[in-house]
């Protein structure tokens, strides 16, 4: 008496199981027929195995929105969501500047050196092999001419991965050679900066650029040829203490941090808390050190704006 029992106990736990499962009704055949496979072990090759590729996902650092790497490039690196505007490097503002993405890179070949040795956490020069050999990247600057809705002009952008497009003597020396070559050429000249200042490592050399950058703005002032600065986040130091600020015209992209010292210092030397956007963009336009602020969409077709009004 007791075995029937056990059984139909057993067969009902089986079909409580199944229907858990979503097996209920199914045959072992049919139930087993998802996994069956076609061949015994695994005969994929290890360099044919195929792995989720990295990055296929960004998330906006302010509102949280989570997009693919390829709608955010279509938007230009700006948040569909928020507006909230991604840092990019100097090929994809050549990329979206300059007509077809044609252009000649200037002064390529010039490297930095380490003559004074210095060490920090490491040696300067170690430091600089190995974003050598991690990038593409000879400094923490390129320069490029080329056109802009068929207007020439010469633009320099930093890249902020190259020791955060600090300025160094490289930098300088690149500012001031497209300086020349835009009063030889008799072109414009437009600057992307995004850098947190001076580069340490490098000391006075790196001081000594201050001068040397703000005098030969003063050659293409003198030779009558636009200067424009685009400040990005972020432009702090040297760079805002210098070249930054010169512009005929300084602009800026919405919501970039652009100041000399960093908020955090500003707040424990005074002691008191700092206003709402400080050193934000928008705070700087309404303070009087901005001409305009130019969202990253609308930029070529307002660079083309200026550069016809400056031609004529």
């Amino acid at each position: 008496m007791l075995a029937p029992k056990l059984a139909l106990a057993e067969k009902q736990f089986e079909d409580f199981d199944a229907n858990l499962a979503g097996e209920e009704g199914k045959t072992e055949e049919t139930k087993a027929s998802w996994f069956k496979r076609i061949k015994k072990g695994i005969n994929t090759k290890t360099s044919e195995k195929k792995e989720t590729p990295e990055g296929l996902w960004v998330k906006c650092p302010d509102c949280n929105y989570i997009c693919t790497v390829s709608e955010l490039r279509e938007n230009l690196f700006v948040c569909p969501k928020c507006n909230f505007h991604h840092r990019i490097n100097s090929s994809d503002y050549y990329e979206i500047l300059f007509d077809n993405n044609e252009f000649v890179e200037l002064f390529d070949n010039i490297r930095s050196k380490d003559f004074l040795e210095f060490t920090d956490l490491k040696p300067y020069k170690k430091r600089l092999e190995e974003i050598w050999s991690k990038t593409d990247l000879k400094d923490s600057m390129r320069v490029a001419a080329g056109k802009v809705s068929g207007h020439d002009i010469v633009i320099a952008c930093m890249d902020f991965e190259f020791i955060g497009g600090s300025l160094g003597s490289v930098m300088g020396e690149k500012f001031s050679r497209a300086v020349d070559y835009c009063i030889e050429h008799k072109l414009p000249f437009m600057v992307i900066s995004k850098s947190g200042g001076a580069r340490m490592m490098e000391s006075a050399f790196s001081l000594m650029q201050l001068a040397k950058t703000s005098g030969k703005l003063s050659q293409l002032s003198d030779a009558k040829l636009p200067y424009i600065s685009l400040l990005t986040d972020p432009t702090f130091g040297g760079i805002s203490a210098s070249f930054g600020m010169l512009g005929d015209l300084n602009i800026a992209e919405p919501a970039a941090l652009i100041g000399f010292a960093g908020p955090r210092v500003i707040k424990e030397t005074i002691k008191k808390d700092l206003p709402e956007g400080f050193q934000r963009s928008e705070f700087i336009l309404e303070h009087g050190f901005l001409d305009f602020i130019v969202p990253r969409k609308e930029l070529k077709e307002k660079l083309t704006t200026l550069l016809t009004l400056f031609k004529n």
